[in-house]
């Protein structure tokens, strides 16, 4: 959430869909759906090819699309990238880097204007600062922690990727925009303007052929076709003053669930026929969601009252109720790589917490900048990133 106001086709080729079901395989990077459909059998033991969006890797277990994300499961890419949680101070203008190992800041970085998050690229090799009223994203080298170059994008609120690494996208949230880019230059491929107000947070189908986008100011949710680049469906939330935040996939596909911090709880929306959701109470002011290692269960931040829910998917309940010993304002964060540490940013308070996922007990509570929002803890394990603070798969 904005703590501070802001002033602020491709044609279709027709006459060749025959020729191309029955010709040989070509040598495209990205297989168009047609082709895919079209293509042999795999063999026994290998992976089919993805069903969903062109050019997406292949989903490695139907059943569970963090399989991936299993503890300590690090990518060739992230493996030799020292721990770190790197926190992005919104009053501050800094982005404060601690070691999970000691609990400690051991370095505060100077970035742009109101950074509210950091964001693992696609390919998991850079971190984006999103300096959101300085109207650019500051470039993080993980493996050295220090900063790059500095790109001019207007209005970064959150920044995500489509699964198929195509694009970022930019939640331009006080411009009302959907921004499409190169997720390598950051240059504008396609501006998508929305009705809603607040463009916030996203998530992903399992097959990356959608997502949908929640609009905090105007308590609504929008559809939208990945590949198109197109809103396809949109909708007001079922309570008055509705403000929805942060939005997450199930392990299995089938439901999305959207924190809301004015209804005090989760949405909970059918992931294929995008229908009115139903509310799940949580606690005052739920914001973020984060799913544990093992995908069995997800963490609820309950930012007004100090405290995090955690959800059981296989029981399909709110099992647990952690609070904060002294209070606080859990907001954004992470999971530890190795599953057992819940980071999480003290929005209100200049702090972050470290909280045990077995047992729920507090480990630290460290000071860092002022108004700390959308921390990363980095590197996760998963094959590449979807944005926001880290989500993989």
């Amino acid at each position: 959430m904005h703590p501070y106001p802001r002033t602020t086709a491709a044609a279709l080729l027709a006459g060749v869909l025959v020729a191309a079901l029955t010709a040989c395989a070509g040598g495209e990077d990205r297989p168009t759906q047609s082709r895919t459909e079209a293509a042999a059998p795999t063999e026994p033991g290998r992976a089919k090819p993805s069903p969903g969006l062109p050019g997406m890797p292949p989903v490695p277990d139907p059943k569970d699309i963090y399989a991936a994300d299993r503890a300590g499961k690090l990518a060739p890419a992230v493996k030799d990238f020292p721990s770190r949680v790197y926190v992005p101070n919104t009053g501050s203008h800094t982005v404060s880097v601690i070691d999970p190992s000691t609990y400690k800041v051991i370095e505060t970085i100077p970035v742009g204007n109101q950074p509210q998050h950091v964001v693992p690229s696609w390919d998991m090799k850079t971190l984006w600062v999103n300096n959101n009223l300085g109207d650019s994203l500051t470039a993080i080298d993980p493996a050295t922690g220090k900063t790059g170059r500095t790109v001019e994008v207007s209005d970064p609120y959150n920044l995500y990727f489509t699964p198929n690494g195509k694009y970022a996208v930019v939640m331009a949230s006080m411009d009302r925009e959907l921004v499409f880019r190169d997720p390598k230059t950051m240059d504008r491929a396609k501006t998508v303007p929305v009705s809603c107000a607040g463009v916030n947070h996203a998530d992903f189908t399992a097959d990356g052929r959608y997502f949908i986008v929640s609009c905090e100011f105007s308590g609504e949710l929008l559809k939208v076709d990945t590949e198109k680049m197109k809103v396809v469906g949109q909708q007001k939330l079922p309570m008055q003053g509705a403000m929805p935040q942060d939005v997450k996939l199930s392990p299995d596909g089938k439901t999305f669930y959207i924190a809301d911090m004015m209804a005090h709880g989760m949405w909970v929306l059918d992931a294929e026929k995008f229908t009115t959701p139903k509310l799940l109470p949580t606690g005052k002011g739920c914001h973020g969601l984060y799913i544990s290692r093992d995908s069995r269960r997800m963490y609820a931040t309950n930012r007004d009252e100090g405290s995090v829910s955690v959800f059981d998917f296989a029981a399909d309940k709110l099992t647990e109720k952690w609070h904060l010993p002294d209070g606080g304002s859990p907001d954004m964060g992470g999971v530890s790589a190795d599953g057992k540490v819940l980071w999480l940013s003290g929005r209100y308070d200049a702090e972050v917490y470290a909280i045990d996922t077995t047992s729920g007990k507090q480990l630290a509570r460290i000071p860092v900048g002022s108004g700390p929002h959308g921390l990363a803890v980095y590197p996760q394990p998963g094959r590449y990133s979807l944005g926001h603070t880290g989500v993989f798969r």
